[in-house]
Formats: C-alpha cells, sequence, structure tokens
C-alpha cells in the first residue's frame, strides 16, 4: 500500500536490563535504527515491563510530550513539580516537558510486574511552562468504538497536549468495521494493536504491530477477533 509503512511486533528493537524488558517501534537508547526514527511527530513508543519494586530513577526531560499509559499493575510517578502519584490501567498520564522537569517511575508493587507505554510527541512550541495531567478513563465508552484519550483541546474528551494530536483507544468484538477520520489535513495516524488482530484497509495486523498511514482523509478498521484492542495515534506528519 502505498503512503503506509508496517512495523511487525518482532522487528522492533529489544532493551533487557534485567528489572526492565522494553520492545522500541523507534530508536531509542542502544536501539538505532536510521529508517526507524519517527513517525511525523510520533518519536518514541515504548512498550515496557517492570519488574515488582523496580523502576526509572530520577532522570531529565525537556521540549517533549510525554504520555505514559498504563496496561497492568501500578506505576508510581514523581517529579520536580510536586507531583507524586499512582497510575494503573484505565488512566492516561501526559507530562509536557518543556523548559525542563525531573521524574521517576516505579512499579508500586512487590509481587507483579507493571506494563505500560511510554509515548513521545514532539511539542508544537518550544520552551513551555512544565505541565503533568492525568485522569481515570471510563473504559465503556470505548467497546466497539473509539474512545478519545489525548487532543490538542484543553476543552476535549481526554488530556491535552501541546501538539495537533488526537489519540484513540478502541475495544472491539470480532467482525466490527470502524471508520476513523482525520481529525486535520495532512496528519497521518499510526496505528498499535495492543490485543488481538485486526485489518486495516489491505493490511492484516497482529498483536503488538504498527502500522503507519498518511496522505488521506480516512480509513477503515475491522477486528478480526474478539476483545481487538487498538491504539490510534494522529499526528503532523512534518517536524
Amino acid at each position: 500500500m502505498e503512503n503506509t509503512v508496517l512495523h511487525k511486533a518482532n522487528t522492533r528493537g529489544v532493551a533487557s536490563h534485567g528489572w526492565l524488558e522494553s520492545r522500541h517501534t523507534f530508536s531509542f537508547a542502544n536501539y538505532n535504527n536510521p529508517e526507524r526514527m519517527h513517525f511525523g511527530v510520533l518519536r518514541v513508543l515504548n512498550d515496557d515491563k517492570v519488574d515488582p519494586g523496580m523502576g526509572f530513577g530520577t532522570h531529565p526531560h525537556d521540549n517533549m510530550e510525554i504520555i505514559s499509559i498504563p496496561l497492568e499493575g501500578d506505576l508510581e510517578h514523581n517529579d520536580s513539580m510536586g507531583n507524586t502519584t499512582v497510575i494503573k490501567n484505565g488512566d492516561i498520564q501526559i507530562m509536557s516537558a518543556g523548559t525542563g522537569v525531573f521524574h521517576s517511575e516505579y512499579n508500586k508493587n512487590k509481587d507483579k510486574l507493571v506494563k505500560f507505554l511510554q509515548i513521545w510527541v514532539y511539542p508544537n512550541k518550544k520552551n513551555v511552562t512544565p505541565r503533568y495531567d492525568q485522569i481515570t478513563l471510563d473504559k465503556n465508552e470505548r467497546k466497539n468504538k473509539f474512545q478519545q484519550i489525548i487532543s490538542p483541546n484543553p476543552d476535549d474528551e481526554g488530556v491535552w497536549i501541546q501538539q495537533d494530536a488526537w489519540f484513540h483507544l478502541g475495544d472491539f468484538d470480532k467482525g466490527i468495521t470502524t471508520d476513523y477520520k482525520i481529525k486535520k489535513s495532512g496528519n497521518g495516524v499510526y496505528v498499535f494493536v495492543l490485543k488481538g488482530e485486526a485489518t486495516i484497509e489491505d493490511q492484516k495486523l497482529e498483536t503488538r504491530d504498527g502500522f503507519g498511514i498518511w496522505d488521506t482523509n480516512q480509513f477503515t478498521i475491522t477486528a478480526n477477533t474478539e476483545d481487538t484492542e487498538i491504539l490510534l495515534m494522529e499526528v503532523p506528519m512534518s517536524l
């Protein structure tokens, strides 16, 4: 298919640090693939598993929109803005690093893994005042449809980020077909299959496959298995 890119789950970069197992869709840390640096302004898509009681010590960020989507377990967050929170499945966390922020992330539990997606998006405005936000979503609102979880608008559904980007989550029964319409002309969409199997146009996708599509106004997604979970990330294609 023209104007598309497919990243199979088993082609992702792998980092295993004992306490951390991470899969990198795009170049990150020791995984450097010149052909997989980013998708538009979507810079990082890391699929992380953190051992009980372990985590990322305090470290800095600046001029990046950092999104955490917990999939399983409890992730404890601390930052230099004074926030100490715990996020779990159903929550969405955003940190606009802006002029600079320090934070840490730990598995709060001593007896089970924490699994989460860490996503970085380049902002459309630099050196903003750092900001933190998190919300708990009603997961029933994504049954057989896409639930908006991120947008550029503070008054819109979900959390907002400093970019013309819209993220959606959906949980679909087998055979359900949905159309997605691009929110802003020129944007592309990166699709990440969290669970199950799906077809986008004519492309079949399996669990943890990624698929980018651009230069289109809309596309069709069909769930091929029960409980197919899909994350859509619509982002500007130019940095």
